[in-house]
């Protein structure tokens, strides 16, 4: 039997020639600088190591070859969201360029030429608004400049469009191919002139459409299942089946019988099994024996966890809370007629089509990743770190994901550091990490189960006047935890309280959690959508009218104009068939506000959707087209979890291992959704999560209007049934 490793030695910066310089990501070009500022410093620390940068004249995300292409550089990832359209699009229209002739391609890990490349909280269109309307900008006036000094022309007289630049006055032209000897020349401008929204002809129009969906349809596009290089081996995990079980021993005898299998050994999550292809690598792992050492595991159930969380949030233990919000003294006593509610959400899986896999080879210093990477700059870091090698040196080469919802954005980088502990082993020769779907939903990483408590003294008025509110989960992140009470924090439902007492309680467990796609709003705008509606009902109000006062107490005003616009598109207050009922939620996350009507029936003692109605203020609509498609994906994503998701363990072990324990929404359980756009001229605001948050609340508030019953658990259970004491 071989035993468990002992864990390695650290990162040693020394052994490498720190270069202390890079680059500035703020215009046209690239300028170099002295690391003096902490931003800067970090960069030239992360960039330790690469080769000097040669950018294009036109700066890091834009590209003009000789043949009139332009193309757009994306340094976020495509996971499915179609975010490339979007910022190609904001280069395009300052630029004037012939949309038909803008291409995307992904951009390499490289913190010196585009800066912190971590693709999260719905940041992207919003984070390149400057950026990349600068970069098209800037370059615009190159060409601009070019044709002015070609035909000895003023620029006032010049105008572009689809790639040429045209004189008003003697009617010449040239494209920018026959300008682009001439413009590489130019001085960009430091602050170049931007268009007004008003003067958009790309932005926000129909014509802003996926570039991708040809090679996706037709099978061409790459992702990391994909790759095949030469040489290359593959590897698969033998990992705990419960957290923070560690390995004791393991016989490899018989996975090294298996024809292909080229080694196996111990790593810090587990058992590599390396082979010359995948079902080799499967049987080799299926083969092996192995003890596992659970003295520090979780071996608690999912009941227990229930049963904890509630506990804790009645104060009948002894995890201490943080405050989180305080209005006015938060131990007033609270009448005997105030409100209380409880809400109980389970563990979920991300489960995105593609599951976690990476291809590493390591080749001396240099470090060569390629794998649908939603962080490569702390990627880089965390593969440094385990090569023992600087930064610059690892080059991670990023495609376009099959889905990843925060999964592929875990700091740990734990799939892609597992690859890098086996490319370590193998001599040189790539290695491809594979995760099958079992160990991918029963390997961590969850939307952590989390139970809200409110008590609700209700004044006079019919309104909140004094609200305390305690949620009990697991820590998402290292420092500050203001993710899991977002959306119940800036609530404009505390407008009329007086007294406002809000806890967070955080206990420990071995269970690995991170953030889940709408991250802490996926639960909390359930509860307080929910609970405002009882509050409605309490006070004999229509649920519509009584958010509206609310709204108009808190002043709330892109709430009201979302909720005004939803109720005309819906219908609210018209009648519907018997068996029907309207439930709706207003929910802003992201910086973007979305309201969603749900038209809902029971089926067999489940609740079945046919139409969601829903609005939406994000900004400048860059891509209404991909909005739509955005509010679509998140209402069959959030109605997904709300019906059918939920991890549980029995005894510390995963129950779910496949599509058959966990579900995903079907084809038929997916309601039609119908889109409508605020129109602002305000700066975007995220569209990747906000569809997601508003829909499981819009749906339980259906339910109470139908049934007069309301939901304290997801997922929703069957309305026949009777509830039970855990999930």
């Amino acid at each position: 039997m071989n035993e468990a490793p002992a864990s390695r030695g650290g990162f040693q910066m020394s052994r490498r020639r720190l270069i202390l310089g890079g680059s500035l990501v703020g215009g046209a070009l690239i300028v170099g600088y002295a690391a003096t500022h902490p931003v800067e410093t970090i960069g030239a620390v992360l960039q330790a190591g690469a080769d000097d940068l040669e950018p294009s004249v036109f700066g890091p995300f834009l590209r003009i070859s000789a043949d009139g292409w332009v193309t757009v550089v994306n340094k976020h990832q495509e996971m499915g969201q179609g975010v490339h359209a979007g910022l190609a699009a904001m280069v395009a229209e300052e630029l004037d360029a012939d949309w038909d002739r803008v291409r995307v391609v992904d951009a390499h890990g490289n913190f010196r030429a585009y800066g912190p490349q971590l693709t999260a909280g719905s940041g992207s269109i919003a984070g390149a608004w400057d950026t990349l309307r600068n970069a098209g900008a800037a370059a615009r006036a190159m060409f601009v400049a070019a044709a002015a000094k070609r035909w000895d022309a003023p620029e006032e007289s010049l105008v572009v469009l689809d790639s040429v630049v045209s004189d008003l006055n003697s009617g010449m032209s040239a494209s920018f191919a026959e300008l682009l000897e001439e413009a590489s020349r130019q001085t960009p401008p430091d602050a170049p002139e931007l268009k007004r929204p008003e003067a958009y002809q790309l932005i926000g129009t129909d014509r802003v459409r996926r570039k991708d969906s040809l090679p996706k349809s037709t099978g061409r596009q790459v992702y990391t299942q994909d790759v095949q290089l030469p040489g290359m081996l593959t590897a698969m995990v033998a990992r705990s089946p419960r957290f923070g079980g560690a390995l004791a021993r393991f016989d490899a005898a018989e996975a090294l019988k298996i024809a292909g299998v080229v080694d196996v050994f111990a790593i810090e999550s587990g058992v590599a099994v390396v082979a010359e292809n995948t079902f080799a690598a499967k049987l080799g792992r299926d083969a092996l024996k192995i003890e596992w050492d659970d003295s520090a595991a979780e071996k608690r159930s999912s009941d227990e966890l229930v049963r904890e969380h509630r506990e804790i949030a009645a104060g009948l233990s002894d995890v201490k809370p943080a405050a989180f919000q305080t209005v006015g003294d938060p131990e007033t006593a609270f009448g005997q007629g105030a409100a209380e509610f409880a809400f109980d959400f389970p563990y979920l899986a991300h489960a995105p089509m593609e599951t976690p896999d990476c291809v590493a080879r390591i080749d001396g210093w240099s470090v060569e990743i390629i794998s649908g990477s939603q962080m490569p700059t702390i990627d880089q870091v965390q593969a440094a770190r385990v090569a023992l090698t600087l930064p610059g040196k690892v080059d991670i080469k990023v495609l376009p994901a099959g889905g990843s919802f925060g999964r592929r954005g875990v700091l740990s980088a734990d799939y892609l550091i597992e690859c890098l502990r086996i490319a370590k082993r193998t001599n040189g020769r790539p290695v491809k990490l594979i995760w099958t779907r079992e160990d991918d939903i029963t390997g961590g990483y969850y939307r952590p189960m989390v139970h809200h408590r409110a008590w609700v003294e209700i004044g006079a008025d019919g309104f909140p006047a004094r609200w305390r509110h305690h949620v009990v989960a697991q820590p998402l992140f290292f420092i500050g935890n203001d993710f899991t009470v977002e959306g119940v924090r800036e609530s404009p439902y505390f407008a009329t309280a007086s007294v406002v007492d809000g806890k967070l309680f955080e206990p420990s467990a071995p269970t690995p959690v991170w953030f889940w796609r709408s991250v802490g709003h996926s639960h909390t705008a359930m509860v307080m959508e929910h609970i405002v509606d009882q509050l409605a009902r309490r006070a004999g109000r229509d649920p519509a009218e009584y958010r509206r006062a609310l709204y108009e107490k808190a002043n709330a005003s892109r709430r009201l104009v979302v909720l005004n616009e939803l109720r005309r598109r819906a219908g609210w207050g018209e009648p519907l068939e018997a068996g029907w009922a309207r439930g709706m939620a207003v929910h802003e996350s992201f910086g973007t506000v979305v309201g969603q009507v749900a038209e809902v029936r029971l089926e067999g003692g489940r609740p079945s959707v046919r139409r969601v109605v829903a609005v939406v203020d994000c900004g400048i609509a860059v891509s209404p087209d991909q909005i739509a498609a955005q509010m679509e994906g998140g209402v069959g994503y959030g109605l997904s979890a709300a019906l059918h998701g939920a991890i549980t363990l029995k005894d510390g072990v995963v129950e779910q291992t496949n599509f058959d324990g966990y579900p995903l929404l079907r084809m038929n359980e997916m309601p039609a959704v119908e889109t409508h756009i605020i129109r602002s001229t305000a700066r975007p605001t995220g569209m990747g999560e906000p569809g997601v948050p508003p829909i499981a609340p819009a749906v339980a508030n259906a339910l109470l209007a139908l049934t007069g019953e309301a939901t304290a658990a997801l997922p929703f259970r069957r309305r026949d049934q009777p509830a039970t004491a855990g999930l």
